[in-house]
C-alpha cells in the first residue's frame, strides 16, 4: 500500500493531547472502562518502566506495587481507551527500560530518583 495514504489514514487515529513523559516518570492512567451497559474512568498508578514502538504501535508499561505484589500494563499510547494520562512527576533514568525494578523489594521497587525540570523561559 502506498505509505503516504496509511500516513493519511494514520494521523486521524493519533492522539490530540500529546502526552509527553519519559521512562522513569511516575504518571496516572486514566482508562475507559465498560461495565455491562455502563462506562466509567479507572486510574492505573505507577512507574513508566518501558516505551516501545512507533506510530499508532508505540506503547508504554506502567509497573505499580499493589498488595505487596508487582503489577505490570502495557498501554497503547493512541488507544480511545486511555481517556488521559497525567505526569505526577518526572524521573531522572540512565536507562531505556527500567525491568531491573521488577527484582526490587519494597521501596526500593518505586524508588526513582527525581529529575529537575529546567524553567521554560
Amino acid at each position: 500500500m502506498n505509505q503516504a495514504l496509511l500516513k493519511k489514514i494514520e494521523s486521524a487515529q493519533f492522539r490530540k493531547d500529546d502526552a509527553n513523559f519519559n521512562v522513569g516518570d511516575s504518571i496516572r492512567v486514566h482508562t475507559k472502562v465498560v461495565e455491562g451497559d455502563k462506562e466509567r474512568i479507572q486510574i492505573f498508578a505507577g512507574v513508566v518502566i518501558g516505551k516501545r514502538g512507533t506510530g499508532l504501535n508505540e506503547t508504554f508499561t506502567v509497573r505499580r506495587i499493589s498488595y505487596g505484589e508487582g503489577v505490570e500494563r502495557v498501554f497503547p499510547i493512541h488507544s480511545p481507551r486511555v481517556d488521559k494520562i497525567e505526569i505526577e512527576r518526572h524521573g531522572s533514568v540512565r536507562r531505556a527500560k527500567l525491568t531491573y525494578l521488577r527484582k526490587r523489594i519494597g521501596k526500593g521497587a518505586t524508588l526513582v530518583k527525581e529529575r529537575e525540570v529546567a524553567a521554560k523561559k
